[in-house]
């Protein structure tokens, strides 16, 4: 419609959209992505505003770095941590849609799943700039404005979280916060500074190479860094590395990393320019001819600014002895990674990576402000130092935050309390087993679900998987590292039969070991070792230990480094086993041991790792006794994943239709029911740039179905590939016996279940 106005009349506004909900989000990253998400499906009303085009913080394809958190690339001691709930979930949907790591695919997912939900009101494109409190503690509402419609939005509600990155919400509103790194005597922290400092992590920025089929010229602009030989690490750079794993092109740690942002960007855009003229016109790189810059980011990825602060603040020692919280909701396992201040300029290594034995906790009270008391905040500036920062930041620990947060939010609107409030342990139980419910993994909380009808079912199965062999079918293992295979045992350790292959006599050394910590997957202790003659050529051989565990948990026959020596592997894949060798990553500076100085209280152990499929197969072995650990009761269990044993029903390969049956004695009324399958919790899945050479996971069941006692169909699957799913019911059904029949998901994977809730409403 044309429209003409007349001028001189004072001046003008742009339109005003006000908005109220339960919950206002501030922040489209990982955090603010999967807070947003739980609140809603939990309920309640969700206004997210972000002031980015696409969603995803830094793993959107505007700064394109994977999404990762305790798994490390598979390369530290924790096993079956990925990260579960929401970010399992679109980790999960990224690995079917987009194996190959295309960070736009990406982004049409977190769209996908954000329109979807009908409680949330998306704005993106839209900065908060203002806020408005009710009085010194409370926030009101904010203010934002969209530049690409021209709209400002005042966004109203009782709870507010902020996962803007920088604590922007909280900045404004007078939160209490933190920035810099806090002196060693403040926390008790070993590996801080002396005195406090100003010193951050600092922004990288990432591009991307392409080959084409004709040379191509590069002609540098006029602000690339033309001095190579100021990046120190410059006789490191490798035609083939682009991406993410360019993450060492960092800068901003002494400067103000919020307010010296654009600076920042430029500075990096600097060495990228000047670094690809220096790759193209050096002639130290050759068959660069036909290379040419596919894509340079625009935006930095920032690592560190402020730092909000809760009731509690996060710090080095909780992360080192896996400190147990009361109130604990989410959890970590990234190494402490800490960078130098001057990032690319520096002398020093790029990082600093300090692992811990086993993932920690994260407490409640570290997701709240502690004088702001409306305010909860997400991903990386929750409450922590510096230090414990190092760990915390990483995307897929940030996005566990954020459920915990959405669900919380969630708990205080329908009991109308604040933040602070829902720290009270009954109320805490109830966040604790809501978390757990939607396959949101808290490690060291066991699921105490009362309202489970399956706690009081008599639980049977057409078959069981006996451990007792793996098959002897699978390829030869050789030696060059030093391997264990886990097993999962109660007492006694059965008489272990293994095959070799050796080039000549010799005696193979054997460890039977065990974690301090039967919840950890760190093959520290050794309980007996054996010295085993081999005969040249191959055979088998029998291990027969003295030594017992004190615990249910897993042990490890650790078979050492011997390259003469090849064991023979299986392709049977078995929910809860996996192969562990003392290799190194350098991805994530596993050397094989970590071994750090003197007093700066961190752990001395070995790095036993698992390797990625298509490899990655068990060791094969026959016992003498066969293990009674994939039992159908463990789906009534109170973890979802293995920790000390495989927490699973496993099916016998041979059953041709694996069934699960619950039955009670008297008439259930049951709503809805939930499935919780295995989808290995033990791979990364990587968001981008590495890829994965499959699209589901070999674990996971795809097809089953659900019955009642008269052999009605009560929902099915086809085509599974997803952790949970839900089965909602618009009438609730009534009946003595629910009864899944599942299909084995591949010939070598038998068909397994983790968990399975049915509720009455």
């Amino acid at each position: 419609m044309y429209k003409s106005e007349d001028v001189g009349k004072g001046m003008r506004t742009h339109k005003n959209i006000e908005l109220r909900a339960d919950l206002v989000v501030a922040g489209g990253g990982m955090s603010g992505v999967c807070c947003a998400i739980t609140a809603a499906r939990a309920g309640i009303h969700v206004v997210l505003v972000t002031d980015r085009p696409v969603l995803g913080g830094n793993a959107s394809s505007e700064v394109r770095l994977w999404i990762l958190g305790a798994t490390s690339h598979m390369g530290n001691n924790n096993r079956w941590c990925r990260e579960g709930g929401v970010i399992d979930e679109i980790l999960i949907e990224n690995l079917y849609r987009n194996p190959q790591g295309n960070t736009l695919i990406l982004d049409t997912i977190l769209l996908d799943k954000v329109s979807q939900e009908e409680n949330i009101t998306l704005l993106l494109n839209t900065a908060v700039y203002t806020l408005k409190m009710k009085d010194e503690t409370i926030v009101d509402s904010l203010t934002a404005f969209c530049s690409i419609n021209g709209t400002i939005y005042t966004m109203a509600a009782p709870l507010f979280c902020d996962a803007t990155g920088d604590g922007i919400v909280g900045f404004m509103a007078g939160a209490a916060f933190r920035m810099g790194a806090e002196g060693r005597s403040e926390f008790g922290e070993k590996l801080a500074p002396a005195e406090p400092t100003a010193d951050l992590l600092g922004h990288s920025m990432y591009f991307y190479s392409k080959r084409t089929s004709h040379p191509i010229q590069y002609v540098p602009p006029s602000f690339a860094l033309r001095d190579i030989a100021k990046i120190p690490r410059y006789r490191d750079f490798k035609v083939g590395e682009d991406g993410c794993r360019l993450w060492w092109i960092e800068y901003g740690g002494q400067l103000d990393t919020i307010y010296d942002a654009e600076k920042i960007k430029w500075e990096l855009w600097r060495v990228i320019y000047g670094v690809w003229d220096y790759i193209k016109n050096s002639g130290k790189f050759p068959d660069t001819e036909n290379l040419t810059l596919e894509w340079v980011g625009t935006i930095p990825g920032k690592r560190e600014s402020r730092r909000l602060e809760g009731d509690y603040i996060l710090r080095q020692s909780d992360i080192v002895d896996q400190r147990t919280f009361e109130d604990a909701v989410a959890y970590g396992g990234w190494a402490i990674d800490l960078h130098p201040a001057e990032g690319v300029y520096s002398s020093l290594p790029g990082c600093t990576q300090w692992h811990t034995k086993g993932i920690y906790q994260i407490p409640y009270r570290s997701l709240y402000s502690k004088n702001i008391q409306n305010l909860f905040m997400a991903g990386r500036i929750i409450s922590a130092t510096h230090v414990a920062h190092g760990s915390t930041r990483v995307m897929a620990t940030c996005a566990l935050t954020g459920q915990a947060v959405g669900m919380a939010a969630t708990i205080c609107t329908e009991r109308q309390i604040l933040p602070a409030g829902l720290a009270a342990q009954s109320v805490m139980d109830d966040l604790q087993k809501r978390l757990q419910r939607i396959g949101h993994y808290i490690p060291r909380v066991p699921l105490r679900d009362a309202e489970n009808l399956v706690n009081d079912a008599t639980i049977s199965a057409s078959s069981e998987y006996l451990l007792q062999s793996l098959p002897f079918d699978g390829p030869m293992i050789p030696l060059i590292y030093s391997a264990a295979q886990m097993l999962p045992v109660k007492d006694q350790i059965p008489a272990f039969t293994f095959q070799y292959e050796a080039t000549e006599d010799c005696d193979l050394v054997v460890e039977l070991r065990t974690s301090l910590q039967p919840y950890n997957h760190t093959p520290e202790y050794c309980l007996e070792k054996l010295h085993v003659s081999l005969k040249k050529g191959g055979g088998a051989a029998t291990l027969r230990f003295t030594r017992h565990t004190d615990s249910v948990q897993y042990v490890y026959i650790c078979f050492m480094k011997d390259q003469r020596i090849a064991l023979r592997g299986t392709t049977l894949r078995l929910t809860g086993m996996l192969s562990l060798f003392n290799s190194f990553n350098k991805a994530v500076s596993n050397t094989g041991r970590q071994e750090p100085p003197v007093d700066v209280g961190i752990d001395n152990f070995e790095f036993w790792c698992p390797q990625r499929r298509p490899g990655g197969h068990n060791i094969a072995f026959h016992l003498e006794t066969a293990l009674h650990c994939f039992a159908p009761e463990n789906i009534a269990g109170h973890s979802l994943r293995p920790v000390t044993a495989p927490n699973a029903w496993v099916a016998c390969p041979q059953d041709p239709l694996p069934a699960i049956q619950m039955s009670w004695q008297a008439p259930q009324t049951i709503k809805r029911i939930r499935v919780f399958t295995d989808t290995d919790y033990d791979h990364p899945l990587e968001s981008s740039l590495m890829g994965h050479p499959e699209s589901r996971i070999p674990y996971c069941v795809r097809d089953y179905d659900i019955l009642d006692e008269n052999g009605l169909l009560l929902g099915q699957a086809r085509d599974n590939y997803q952790s949970v799913n839900e089965f909602v019911f618009t009438e609730p059904v009534v009946t003595k016996m629910v009864r899944i029949e599942c299909r084995h998901p591949e010939s070598g994977a038998p068909a397994a279940l983790l968990q399975v809730c049915c509720y009455c409403c």
